[in-house]
């Protein structure tokens, strides 16, 4: 698979409640083959920020992050697993297969909620967030598969945006990146 994958190349799986065994089945089959996971998650917004004393912006940014995810419901988590190369599993199809997995305990009438959040996740077709990724792919001339603040579609755009990355400006280990998050890293780093 390139890592400029073509729509009609890609299959995004849509999961929900009536087939979530059968693609846990699928990704058990893939996960040893293919070890790398992008994940993307929709949360609906950002409703808090924190007060108090922070040693810096990248504590600030991990405790507004910690604080709403803790307090929203997750919306949507889609998974794209590759090998070291980018290749993505097929599934037993002629087309790779991504995962996008719905969940329903979100409810616009009862829990709390960013407006502006809710109103692009909605024109994105999730029925009842990612400027910095769209910026980096385009840059890096990689393409979007699918629709934006899709959850499987941002996933597969971060594991082909990672990979290009790392095939023309990482050389050596990666290890010293492990668990960084974009605006979370290392001070020095």
């Amino acid at each position: 698979m390139s890592l400029l994958p073509k729509s009609d190349s890609i299959q995004i799986r849509e999961v929900w409640a009536n087939n979530l065994d059968e693609e846990l089945d699928l990704i058990r089959d893939v996960v040893d083959e293919f070890p790398y996971i992008a994940m993307d998650t929709e949360f609906p917004g950002i409703v808090l920020r924190p007060v108090g004393n922070f040693k810096n912006a990248n504590d600030y940014h991990y405790q507004t992050l910690k604080e709403n995810v803790n307090l929203l419901k997750l919306i949507q988590l889609g998974l794209t697993f590759s090998d070291g190369n980018g290749n993505l599993p097929t599934c037993g199809t002629n087309k790779s297969c991504i995962w996008q997995f719905n969940f329903r305990e979100f409810n616009p009438n009862e829990d709390v909620f960013a407006n502006d959040s809710i109103e692009l996740l909605s024109q994105s077709g999730i029925d009842l967030l990612a400027r910095g990724l769209n910026k980096l792919a385009e840059l890096l001339e990689v393409e979007r598969v699918g629709v934006c603040h899709q959850a499987g579609s941002d996933s597969l755009l971060t594991c082909c945006t990672f990979m290009k990355l790392k095939g023309n400006f990482f050389s050596g280990s990666m290890e010293k990146y492990a668990g960084v998050l974009y605006g979370l890293g290392i001070e020095s780093g």
